[in-house]
């Protein structure tokens, strides 16, 4: 049993929450504490009374995260479906909770005639990860569109950050270690719904035919270098197929690696080291994870 004292919370706090059951690996040790709260009030008493030495990491479903084998230590905050309401504004802008989907946002804003949010649907993520690591898919990505972010600090503060103070770069915001997004306000454009559900689409079907969405896997691995794709490096240095016990590189599409079934983290987090090394030596490039990979090794 943990050894972290939790402050009170009106949501839920379970011990050894196991990751494994959500995260799109399905692989991974336990949280030392998984914790869902009741909202933004909750969230943000229990933060603000909690340990200010215990780590806080939050996780959406999983879709671009290594869990390694040893688990998490601290607290993992997930938001619940409180958190995944959408709401439409004055002006072509989208109020959208943390834990909302990338579809959910874009499918409510082609509803409402609402275009320039398409391609949140090619974005498998919640909302909350989708403005922490500015994700981005055909073309655009989160700092295009986001107006304001509202995150609970590390220490319980709840501020709202106009998008300019996020510091975006290519997959890569400054929200502060331990933060949690809450909360995100969309802005698009006029448009004709016909026009936007046909882009969504298309959008989903080329999704469909060149990445292995049926698999285990993590989503894109790997950053794009300025003026290369990382799935052409990854391919040109013979990484197709690749594997590593059951970790394997995507013969669909080499910037995604899967998990065939039983692999562990170790084996895929090994697995994405080896291509890098033999991206390295192939074309001198050095590849950066995009996935984000949490915790200690077993």
């Amino acid at each position: 049993m943990s050894a972290i004292a939790l402050p009170p919370l009106r949501g839920t706090a379970e011990a050894d929450g196991s990751l494994a059951d959500f995260i799109w690996f399905r692989a991974g040790g336990a949280a030392e504490w998984l914790v869902r709260p009741a909202d933004t009030a909750d969230l943000a008493a229990f933060v603000a009374a909690l340990d200010p030495a215990v780590p806080v990491l939050p996780v959406g479903v999983g879709s671009n995260l290594i869990v390694r084998d040893g688990g998490v230590p601290g607290v993992v905050v997930r938001l619940p479906k409180a958190f995944a309401t959408v709401a439409i504004e004055p002006g072509g802008r989208v109020r959208a909770g943390g834990a909302a989907m990338g579809i959910t946002v874009a499918s409510a804003a082609r509803d409402v005639g609402v275009a320039g949010l398409e391609f949140l649907r090619g974005i498998p993520g919640t909302i909350g990860g989708a403005v922490r690591m500015n994700a981005g898919a055909y073309g655009r990505d989160a700092r295009d569109i986001l107006v304001e972010a509202t995150l609970v600090l590390r220490d319980g503060t709840v501020e709202t950050w106009p998008a300019a103070r996020l510091g975006y770069t290519y997959r890569h915001s400054d929200v502060p270690a331990g933060a949690i997004v809450v909360e995100a306000l969309f802005e698009g454009v006029p448009g004709d719904p016909g026009v936007i559900g046909a882009e969504m689409d298309r959008i989903a079907a080329a999704r469909e035919a060149s990445q292995p969405l049926r698999s285990r896997t993590g989503g894109s691995t790997f950053k794009n270098p300025d003026g290369h794709k990382a799935w052409a490096l990854i391919d040109a240095a013979g990484c197709r197929g690749l594997r590593k016990g059951d970790a394997q590189v995507s013969e669909k599409h080499t910037n995604f690696l899967l998990n065939l079934g039983g692999a562990t983290s170790a084996d895929i987090e090994a697995l994405g080291e080896e291509v890098r090394e033999r991206v390295k030596v192939h074309s001198g490039i050095a590849l950066e994870w995009e996935i984000q990979r949490v915790g200690v090794t077993a």
